[in-house]
Protein backbone atom coordinates (compact mmCIF):
# COMPACT_ATOMS: atom_id res chain seq x y z
CA UNK A 1 0.00 0.00 0.00
CA UNK A 2 1.35 3.45 -1.39
CA UNK A 3 1.39 6.46 1.43
CA UNK A 4 0.46 9.60 0.17
CA UNK A 5 1.91 12.64 1.59
CA UNK A 6 -0.21 15.54 2.71
CA UNK A 7 1.11 18.91 2.66
CA UNK A 8 0.71 20.82 5.66
CA UNK A 9 -1.26 24.59 5.44
CA UNK A 10 -1.43 26.78 7.76
CA UNK A 11 -4.20 26.75 10.05
CA UNK A 12 -6.51 30.07 10.87
CA UNK A 13 -4.76 30.45 13.88
CA UNK A 14 -1.45 31.05 12.36
CA UNK A 15 -2.48 32.41 9.44
CA UNK A 16 -4.00 35.34 11.82
CA UNK A 17 -1.36 35.37 14.06
CA UNK A 18 1.11 36.24 10.98
CA UNK A 19 -1.39 38.62 9.73
CA UNK A 20 -1.25 40.53 13.10
CA UNK A 21 2.56 40.30 13.31
CA UNK A 22 2.45 41.97 9.85
CA UNK A 23 0.17 44.93 11.07
CA UNK A 24 2.56 45.47 14.01
CA UNK A 25 5.83 45.52 12.13
CA UNK A 26 3.85 48.19 9.78
CA UNK A 27 2.55 49.89 12.73
CA UNK A 28 6.13 50.67 14.20
CA UNK A 29 8.11 51.56 10.63
CA UNK A 30 4.96 54.37 9.56
CA UNK A 31 6.19 56.76 11.93
CA UNK A 32 9.92 56.11 11.04
CA UNK A 33 9.41 56.36 6.76
CA UNK A 34 7.01 59.30 7.51
CA UNK A 35 10.07 61.19 9.81
CA UNK A 36 12.40 59.84 6.89
CA UNK A 37 10.08 62.30 4.55
CA UNK A 38 9.27 65.28 6.64
CA UNK A 39 12.82 65.09 7.03
CA UNK A 40 13.78 65.37 3.39
CA UNK A 41 10.77 67.85 3.04
CA UNK A 42 12.20 70.27 5.14
CA UNK A 43 15.40 69.60 3.80
CA UNK A 44 14.47 70.27 0.69
CA UNK A 45 12.41 73.46 2.24
CA UNK A 46 15.24 74.51 3.08
CA UNK A 47 17.20 74.44 0.49
CA UNK A 48 14.50 76.82 -1.46
CA UNK A 49 15.02 79.53 1.25
CA UNK A 50 18.80 79.28 0.03
CA UNK A 51 17.96 79.29 -3.33
CA UNK A 52 15.79 82.82 -2.33
CA UNK A 53 18.68 84.20 -0.44
CA UNK A 54 20.72 83.74 -3.29
CA UNK A 55 18.59 85.57 -5.77
CA UNK A 56 18.19 88.63 -3.52
CA UNK A 57 22.09 88.92 -3.32
CA UNK A 58 22.41 88.66 -7.11
CA UNK A 59 19.54 91.09 -7.61
CA UNK A 60 21.72 93.09 -5.12
CA UNK A 61 24.39 92.94 -7.03
CA UNK A 62 23.08 93.62 -10.27
CA UNK A 63 20.91 96.68 -8.50
CA UNK A 64 22.50 97.60 -5.78
CA UNK A 65 19.55 97.11 -3.41
CA UNK A 66 17.59 94.51 -2.31
CA UNK A 67 13.95 94.36 -4.39
CA UNK A 68 11.26 95.78 -1.96
CA UNK A 69 8.31 93.33 -0.81
CA UNK A 70 6.39 94.92 -3.59
CA UNK A 71 5.75 98.20 -6.03
CA UNK A 72 3.44 100.49 -7.32
CA UNK A 73 3.37 102.59 -10.35
CA UNK A 74 3.45 106.51 -10.11
CA UNK A 75 0.25 106.46 -12.27
CA UNK A 76 -2.05 103.83 -13.62
CA UNK A 77 -0.42 102.42 -16.33
CA UNK A 78 -3.32 101.19 -18.50
CA UNK A 79 -6.54 103.16 -18.52
CA UNK A 80 -8.49 100.09 -18.84
CA UNK A 81 -7.59 98.10 -15.50
CA UNK A 82 -7.99 101.37 -12.83
CA UNK A 83 -5.14 100.21 -10.66
CA UNK A 84 -1.65 101.37 -10.17
CA UNK A 85 -0.62 97.96 -7.92
CA UNK A 86 2.53 96.62 -8.98
CA UNK A 87 4.64 93.24 -8.57
CA UNK A 88 5.12 91.41 -5.48
CA UNK A 89 9.93 90.95 -4.66
CA UNK A 90 9.32 87.26 -5.83
CA UNK A 91 8.33 88.74 -9.46
CA UNK A 92 11.10 90.59 -9.56
CA UNK A 93 13.39 87.40 -8.43
CA UNK A 94 12.16 85.20 -11.65
CA UNK A 95 15.29 86.08 -13.19
CA UNK A 96 17.65 84.57 -10.40
CA UNK A 97 16.17 81.71 -10.02
CA UNK A 98 16.48 80.54 -13.40
CA UNK A 99 13.28 81.23 -14.17
CA UNK A 100 14.38 83.23 -17.29
CA UNK A 101 11.39 82.93 -19.73
CA UNK A 102 9.04 83.68 -17.36
CA UNK A 103 10.59 87.11 -16.82
CA UNK A 104 10.53 87.54 -20.36
CA UNK A 105 6.70 87.02 -20.32
CA UNK A 106 6.23 88.74 -17.37
CA UNK A 107 5.21 92.72 -17.75
CA UNK A 108 6.51 94.77 -14.83
CA UNK A 109 5.49 97.41 -16.91
CA UNK A 110 2.17 96.54 -16.51
CA UNK A 111 -0.67 95.93 -13.04
CA UNK A 112 0.23 92.48 -11.49
CA UNK A 113 -3.79 91.95 -12.47
CA UNK A 114 -3.77 93.40 -16.07
CA UNK A 115 -4.39 90.65 -18.22
CA UNK A 116 -1.05 90.66 -20.35
CA UNK A 117 0.00 89.16 -16.62
CA UNK A 118 -3.22 86.88 -16.01
CA UNK A 119 -3.79 83.01 -17.89
CA UNK A 120 -6.71 82.46 -19.42
CA UNK A 121 -9.50 83.10 -19.49
CA UNK A 122 -8.88 86.51 -17.41
CA UNK A 123 -5.50 86.99 -19.54
CA UNK A 124 -3.38 86.12 -22.29
CA UNK A 125 -0.20 84.85 -20.92
CA UNK A 126 0.57 81.48 -18.35
CA UNK A 127 2.87 83.80 -16.29
CA UNK A 128 1.10 84.96 -12.82
CA UNK A 129 -0.51 81.16 -13.29
CA UNK A 130 2.87 79.72 -13.18
CA UNK A 131 4.02 77.23 -10.33
CA UNK A 132 7.08 77.42 -9.40
CA UNK A 133 9.07 75.12 -7.00
CA UNK A 134 11.41 76.97 -5.75
CA UNK A 135 8.53 79.02 -4.24
CA UNK A 136 6.59 76.10 -2.78
CA UNK A 137 7.32 74.01 0.33
CA UNK A 138 6.57 69.89 0.11
CA UNK A 139 5.39 69.99 3.32
CA UNK A 140 2.33 72.04 2.71
CA UNK A 141 -0.62 70.78 1.31
CA UNK A 142 -0.97 70.95 -2.73
CA UNK A 143 -4.04 73.19 -3.32
CA UNK A 144 -5.09 75.61 -6.40
CA UNK A 145 -5.14 79.17 -5.32
CA UNK A 146 -8.10 81.10 -6.59
CA UNK A 147 -7.90 84.93 -7.08
CA UNK A 148 -11.73 84.58 -9.59
CA UNK A 149 -13.71 85.74 -7.12
CA UNK A 150 -11.10 88.91 -6.21
CA UNK A 151 -11.00 89.62 -9.90
CA UNK A 152 -14.83 89.70 -9.95
CA UNK A 153 -14.77 92.22 -6.85
CA UNK A 154 -12.98 94.66 -8.22
CA UNK A 155 -15.00 95.01 -11.75
CA UNK A 156 -13.60 92.02 -14.20
CA UNK A 157 -16.20 90.12 -15.93
CA UNK A 158 -16.71 86.80 -14.10
CA UNK A 159 -15.28 84.16 -15.99
CA UNK A 160 -14.62 81.34 -13.39
CA UNK A 161 -11.67 80.41 -11.73
CA UNK A 162 -8.36 82.17 -12.00
CA UNK A 163 -5.83 79.64 -10.44
CA UNK A 164 -2.72 81.52 -10.30
CA UNK A 165 1.06 80.13 -8.99
CA UNK A 166 0.84 80.12 -5.26
CA UNK A 167 3.99 80.81 -2.80
CA UNK A 168 4.79 79.37 0.72
CA UNK A 169 6.89 82.05 1.40
CA UNK A 170 6.58 85.98 2.14
CA UNK A 171 8.39 88.66 2.63
CA UNK A 172 8.65 89.63 6.55
CA UNK A 173 7.78 93.61 6.58
CA UNK A 174 7.52 94.38 9.74
CA UNK A 175 5.29 94.14 12.81
CA UNK A 176 2.34 95.95 13.70
CA UNK A 177 2.13 98.98 16.32
CA UNK A 178 -0.02 96.81 18.36
CA UNK A 179 1.89 93.79 18.69
CA UNK A 180 4.96 96.25 19.79
CA UNK A 181 2.74 97.77 22.45
CA UNK A 182 1.60 94.23 23.75
CA UNK A 183 4.31 91.56 23.11
CA UNK A 184 7.96 93.75 22.70
CA UNK A 185 7.16 97.12 24.52
CA UNK A 186 10.61 97.71 25.16
CA UNK A 187 11.61 98.26 21.33
CA UNK A 188 10.84 101.22 19.11
CA UNK A 189 8.21 101.03 16.46
CA UNK A 190 9.27 102.21 12.89
CA UNK A 191 6.53 101.20 10.52
CA UNK A 192 8.19 98.94 7.41
CA UNK A 193 11.19 97.77 9.25
CA UNK A 194 12.22 94.85 7.64
CA UNK A 195 15.34 94.64 5.37
CA UNK A 196 12.57 94.34 2.37
CA UNK A 197 9.84 96.42 3.84
CA UNK A 198 9.69 99.62 1.91
CA UNK A 199 7.35 99.34 -0.84
CA UNK A 200 8.67 100.74 -4.08
CA UNK A 201 7.19 103.68 -6.25
CA UNK A 202 8.16 101.48 -9.95
CA UNK A 203 10.53 98.71 -9.62
CA UNK A 204 13.81 100.28 -8.49
CA UNK A 205 11.90 102.23 -5.32
CA UNK A 206 12.30 100.67 -1.81
CA UNK A 207 15.91 100.77 -1.85
CA UNK A 208 17.62 98.83 1.24
CA UNK A 209 21.29 97.94 0.88
CA UNK A 210 22.87 95.47 2.57
CA UNK A 211 24.92 98.08 4.36
CA UNK A 212 21.44 99.52 5.96
CA UNK A 213 20.80 96.24 7.97
CA UNK A 214 22.62 98.22 10.70
CA UNK A 215 21.51 95.42 12.87
CA UNK A 216 23.43 92.94 10.93
CA UNK A 217 22.71 91.02 8.12
CA UNK A 218 22.80 87.60 10.13
CA UNK A 219 20.35 89.15 13.03
CA UNK A 220 17.76 90.17 10.19
CA UNK A 221 14.94 88.59 8.59
CA UNK A 222 14.28 88.66 5.22
CA UNK A 223 11.48 86.13 4.02
CA UNK A 224 9.80 83.11 6.05
CA UNK A 225 7.62 80.50 5.64
CA UNK A 226 3.79 81.67 5.56
CA UNK A 227 2.52 78.60 4.26
CA UNK A 228 -0.92 77.05 3.42
CA UNK A 229 -2.63 79.66 2.01
CA UNK A 230 -5.51 80.60 0.76
CA UNK A 231 -6.99 78.24 2.99
CA UNK A 232 -6.59 79.54 6.60
CA UNK A 233 -4.75 77.52 8.55
CA UNK A 234 -5.06 77.80 12.90
CA UNK A 235 -2.92 75.49 15.37
CA UNK A 236 -2.42 72.68 12.41
CA UNK A 237 -5.90 72.78 11.34
CA UNK A 238 -7.96 74.02 8.46
CA UNK A 239 -10.27 77.28 9.98
CA UNK A 240 -13.83 76.87 8.35
CA UNK A 241 -15.94 77.64 6.40
CA UNK A 242 -13.58 78.44 3.54
CA UNK A 243 -15.03 80.21 0.80
CA UNK A 244 -14.25 83.58 -0.78
CA UNK A 245 -15.07 86.31 2.37
CA UNK A 246 -15.31 83.81 5.12
CA UNK A 247 -13.22 82.73 8.22
CA UNK A 248 -11.17 79.90 6.68
CA UNK A 249 -10.00 82.08 3.26
CA UNK A 250 -7.49 84.55 2.44
CA UNK A 251 -6.66 85.88 -0.61
CA UNK A 252 -3.22 86.47 -0.25
CA UNK A 253 -1.34 83.29 -1.56
CA UNK A 254 0.03 84.59 -4.93
CA UNK A 255 3.60 84.81 -5.49
CA UNK A 256 2.80 87.87 -7.85
CA UNK A 257 0.90 89.36 -5.59
CA UNK A 258 2.99 91.47 -2.94
CA UNK A 259 0.55 91.13 0.13
CA UNK A 260 1.57 87.98 0.49
CA UNK A 261 4.20 89.54 2.46
CA UNK A 262 3.46 89.62 6.39
CA UNK A 263 2.75 92.21 8.80
CA UNK A 264 3.20 90.73 12.60
CA UNK A 265 0.73 91.58 14.39
CA UNK A 266 0.37 88.72 16.83
CA UNK A 267 -2.31 85.99 17.53
CA UNK A 268 -3.85 83.85 20.34
CA UNK A 269 -1.91 80.82 21.19
CA UNK A 270 -4.77 79.44 22.16
CA UNK A 271 -7.55 80.18 19.27
CA UNK A 272 -5.44 81.44 16.45
CA UNK A 273 -7.03 84.55 16.22
CA UNK A 274 -5.45 87.62 15.40
CA UNK A 275 -4.29 90.60 16.55
CA UNK A 276 -4.78 89.59 20.29
CA UNK A 277 -1.82 87.56 20.96
CA UNK A 278 2.07 86.97 21.20
CA UNK A 279 1.88 83.71 19.08
CA UNK A 280 3.76 84.29 16.37
CA UNK A 281 4.91 81.15 14.81
CA UNK A 282 2.86 78.01 14.24
CA UNK A 283 -0.36 79.67 15.07
CA UNK A 284 -1.74 80.60 12.58
CA UNK A 285 -1.03 81.56 8.65
CA UNK A 286 -3.38 84.53 8.63
CA UNK A 287 -0.65 87.32 8.36
CA UNK A 288 1.94 85.36 10.48
CA UNK A 289 4.66 82.82 10.20
CA UNK A 290 3.23 79.50 9.76
CA UNK A 291 4.56 75.89 8.37
CA UNK A 292 3.69 72.64 8.47
CA UNK A 293 6.81 71.43 10.10
CA UNK A 294 6.98 70.14 13.79
CA UNK A 295 8.26 73.36 16.09
CA UNK A 296 9.06 76.19 14.29
CA UNK A 297 8.97 77.66 10.62
CA UNK A 298 12.54 77.85 8.38
CA UNK A 299 13.69 81.53 8.07
CA UNK A 300 15.92 83.24 5.68
CA UNK A 301 18.49 85.94 6.72
CA UNK A 302 20.19 89.12 4.94
CA UNK A 303 23.78 87.29 5.07
CA UNK A 304 22.08 84.09 3.01
CA UNK A 305 22.05 81.87 6.11
CA UNK A 306 18.55 79.64 6.76
CA UNK A 307 17.51 79.58 10.01
CA UNK A 308 14.66 77.31 11.95
CA UNK A 309 12.72 79.60 14.19
CA UNK A 310 11.62 77.50 17.24
CA UNK A 311 7.67 78.04 18.46
CA UNK A 312 8.71 79.03 21.75
CA UNK A 313 10.66 82.14 20.34
CA UNK A 314 10.55 85.43 22.83
CA UNK A 315 8.02 87.65 20.93
CA UNK A 316 10.38 90.86 21.47
CA UNK A 317 13.40 88.33 20.17
CA UNK A 318 11.38 87.67 17.00
CA UNK A 319 10.45 91.61 16.74
CA UNK A 320 14.20 92.63 17.07
CA UNK A 321 15.44 89.75 14.34
CA UNK A 322 12.65 91.65 11.75
CA UNK A 323 14.09 95.24 12.42
CA UNK A 324 17.07 96.26 10.11
CA UNK A 325 18.10 99.11 11.88
CA UNK A 326 16.72 98.89 15.57
CA UNK A 327 20.02 98.89 17.44
CA UNK A 328 18.36 95.47 19.57
CA UNK A 329 21.12 92.93 20.88
CA UNK A 330 20.01 89.31 19.78
CA UNK A 331 20.50 86.37 21.56
CA UNK A 332 22.17 83.24 20.13
CA UNK A 333 19.61 80.87 20.74
CA UNK A 334 16.78 81.88 18.49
Amino acid sequence: MVRTRRNRAFTLIELLVVIAIIAILIGLLLPAVQKVREAAARIKCTNNLKQIGLACHNYHDVNNFLPPYGFDFPTIPNPAIPTNQGHSAFSMLAPYIEQGNLANITRLDRAVVDPVNLPPPYGTTIAGGTKIPIYLCPSSPDRVVDYGPYFTSIGFPNLGACPLGATDYAVVKDFTQAFRDRCAPSLTYVANSGAMGLKGVGPNGGKTRITDLIDGSSNTLLVSEAAGRQQVYAKGKPVTPNGPGQAGWTLYAAWGDYNTAVRIDGADPATGATNSGCGVINVTNNDELYSFHTGGVNTLRGDGSVSFLRESIAPPTFAALITRSGGEVIANDN
